[in-house]
């Protein structure tokens, strides 16, 4: 499985996006459904929530306009600045193992685009989404308030250190991959909630790592995955 991969700088500028026809609109739909029902039903994503959401947004308003007509493949396509979108089973996988309700908090490291947040903020209250890069950041807010998503917030920022000023969180999606789990991410899980996050080197895994009413933590393996390294304060050699 594989999540962001280091790629062309492709500009992701949502000024740049030019709303689609009657024609691409029906033709982007189908692609929608072909994906919810081949590269997640028939797989393992089972949550109807998870189904409907990623059946509702479209995706083609995350990728640059050259990209639009592979929108929906399942692979991650690039979106500048040597970054990618994921690809859609790894979106799912990751929103279905953190098992969001209605009235939770999240946070997601590393909005990119803001394909996963659009996501999320379809399964929680509120969302709230950290990107290192600055001309990603802009580019994702104004996209998802475009789209109609009022209830996400995004700032520029180092993921490392989570957005204590709007802690606790009850799910936390982690988009890059830091060599040990960030203790700042621990701290702002609210008790119960719940942290998805892809940890290593060359080899690395995706955990959920929830944190029980007593505070104690209980970590889980889910798939063996492939992200970019996170970057800013967890790229820096540690004490440990």
């Amino acid at each position: 499985m594989f999540h962001r991969s280091v790629d062309s700088d492709l500009p992701s500028d949502a000024d740049r996006e030019e709303p689609a026809g009657p024609q691409e609109d029906d033709r982007f739909a189908a692609a929608r459904r072909q994906m919810v029902e081949e590269q997640l039903w028939d797989r393992d994503i089972t949550d109807p929530r998870v189904l409907k959401v990623m059946g509702g947004i479209p995706r083609e308003r995350f990728v640059p306009a050259e990209l639009r007509n592979h929108a929906y493949e399942d692979h991650p396509l690039p979106i500048g600045f040597g970054q990618t979108i994921s690809q859609p089973y790894i979106v799912a996988l990751m929103a279905q193992v953190a098992r969001p309700s209605p009235e939770d908090r999240g946070l997601e490291v590393g909005v990119g685009s803001g394909y996963e947040a659009a996501v999320l903020a379809g399964l929680c209250k509120h969302v709230y989404g950290l990107e290192i890069l600055d001309a990603l950041a802009a580019s994702a807010r104004q996209r998802l308030a475009a789209l109609g998503y009022a209830n996400v917030s995004v700032r520029c920022g180092d993921g490392y250190q989570g957005w204590p000023e709007e802690a606790p969180f009850d799910v936390v999606l982690v988009s890059a991959a830091p060599d040990h789990v960030p203790p700042p991410l621990i701290d702002q899980l609210a008790p119960g909630g719940r942290l998805v996050i892809p940890v290593g080197g060359h080899n690395q895994e995706l955990l959920l790592i929830e944190k029980r009413l007593d505070g104690g933590l209980q970590r889980s393996r889910v798939a063996p995955v492939q992200f970019v390294p996170m970057t800013g304060e967890a790229s820096k050699p540690a004490e440990r």
